[in-house]
């Protein structure tokens, strides 16, 4: 071998301190190294992990505000439509209400014309039976029992009306 160059107790010693180096090394720097590096990779797997969930997280919440939201577009479109309704129905209760006012006005009215005719009529033949009785009075020039007389009108004002309705 020293044809070749090599000195073999060199070599050994060579061999020696590579292996020494390499143990050293092996000890205190590629454990570490790996340690380091499986960490790293095992953060790196989690925050896959854990970004993949938030996505699917973002990916659910999202699906879950649509359908919130649409729910809520038709919670709101059956409430406008209620009010709607209710709306309705309170005009119809409303023009109910006026019109029976107003039938009860009209009939109010009705009756309070009716009473006024009557007793419009009932003044009239007053005021006739004041005035025949003080024409007979003045034709005849004396003065007639009063109630007699005012039987007498009354029996003919009767009969007149009912030569004018028959």
């Amino acid at each position: 071998m020293s044809a070749l160059g090599i000195n073999l107790p060199s070599l050994i010693v060579f061999l020696v301190n590579f292996l020494l180096l390499l143990g050293v090394l092996y000890l205190f720097a590629y454990k570490p190294i790996l340690r380091v590096m499986d960490r790293r990779s095992n953060q790196i797997r989690e925050s896959l992990e854990a970004a993949d969930r938030a996505r699917e997280e973002a990916a659910s919440s999202q699906a879950d505000t649509r359908a919130q939201l649409q729910e809520a577009r038709a919670e709101g479109q059956r409430l406008i439509e209620q009010a709607r309704q209710m709306a309705d129905r309170f005009r119809e209760e409303e023009r109910e209400r006026v019109r029976q006012e107003s039938d009860i006005a009209l009939a109010r009215a009705r009756e309070d014309i009716q009473r006024e005719r009557d007793a419009a009529v009932a003044e009239v033949r007053s005021q006739f039976a004041d005035l025949a009785i003080t024409a007979a009075e003045r034709v005849i020039e004396r003065s007639l029992d009063r109630d007699a007389h005012q039987e007498l009108i009354d029996r003919v004002l009767q009969e007149g009306e009912g030569l004018r309705r028959g």
